[in-house]
């Protein structure tokens, strides 16, 4: 699941283009003009944008040749979205540091695939690389889960539950989306079910299992020491 931000001052386009990330698993917000969209990805780097070309005040292509000169932001991910189709405009956004640019109209099966495609692109290696918070770690590659350099041994659920949890940290997850992204969207299966594997998750972390909070009514988090609320 990638945090994806959407720019576009058209609320129904903002809306259809949300609709389809979330259903394709992302988290995903919207801000309507480019000042909001500033601050959004100053409080909290997306893993990419889906950006308007043309917004109220700063415009997008002003917006992606800032970002782009941000060491912070300057790997982010842009999909630019515009009604300018000519050749010399998708230049344009392309040298002002757009990824990839989609025309309106679009289908909204072809902008997934395009983030799909730049989110592949930009983290190609992620899907085997070790993930830890605090003295654990997951090693995918491996199939092994450490503590403080101990081995534990959890079952298959449980190793996925944690890989997803150390994948994104800190983020509150519902059961329905816990179901939908470690046990997969074509599983019919209770949503308390997720309760007993957390709850087995965490007789298995034993001293880390502080770690994996129930946020009462939401759903559950992993909170990495020192950040627990």
């Amino acid at each position: 699941m990638a945090a994806i931000l959407v720019v576009d001052d058209e609320p129904a386009i903002c809306e259809l283009v949300a609709l389809h990330l979330r259903h394709s698993g992302h988290d995903t917000s919207c801000v309507s003009d480019g000042e909001a969209a500033r601050e959004r990805v100053a409080a909290r780097l997306p893993d990419l944008v889906v950006l308007d070309w043309m917004l109220p005040g700063t415009s997008g292509i002003s917006l992606a040749r800032e970002w782009r000169r941000e060491p912070r932001t300057r790997e982010l991910p842009i999909l630019m979205l515009t009604a300018r189709a000519m050749e010399d405009d998708l230049v344009q956004g392309l040298d002002a540091g757009a990824d990839d640019y989609l025309s309106k109209p679009f289908s909204p099966n072809e902008m997934v695939a395009r983030v799909r495609a730049l989110l592949r692109r930009r983290l190609p290696q992620a899907a085997d690389m070790p993930v830890q918070a605090g003295g654990l770690t997951l090693d995918p590659s491996t199939m092994r889960v450490t503590l403080n350099e101990r081995e534990l041994r959890l079952g298959p659920t449980e190793f996925k539950l944690l890989r997803f949890f150390l994948s994104h940290p800190e983020r509150v997850h519902s059961r329905a989306q816990l179901l939908d992204k470690v046990w997969g969207d074509h599983v019919f299966i209770e949503e308390r079910t997720v309760d007993v594997h957390i709850k087995r998750l965490r007789e298995t972390l034993e001293d880390a299992a502080a770690m994996i909070e129930t946020v009462r009514g939401a759903g559950y988090r992993l909170v990495r020491p020192g950040n627990g609320s």
